[in-house]
């Protein structure tokens, strides 16, 4: 079994922090389909990668998954996270 550093964990809550955040932004898509649909899209993209050990790799998936956000709900703005 690997071994998780403190560092894994902080990301880990940063991903959910993240999957809140785009929950709660989503909520300003008019159409409840569309709204149904990102939500689907970044759940399904969070449960893809939740195998991910490597640190690294899991902060450049959470920079993409910001960056994303910020394309498909423009009025979103993540804090630091």
């Amino acid at each position: 079994m690997p071994d998780f550093g403190l560092k894994y964990f902080i990301l880990q809550q940063r991903v959910i922090h993240l999957y809140r955040h785009a929950i709660r932004a989503s909520k300003y898509i008019p159409d409840p389909q569309a709204r149904s649909e990102t939500i689907a899209w970044f759940r399904s993209e969070i449960e893809r990668n939740k195998w991910l050990t490597d640190v690294v790799v899991i902060e450049e998936k959470i920079t993409i998954a910001r960056r994303e956000i910020r394309q498909i709900l423009p009025t979103s703005q993540p804090h630091a996270l």
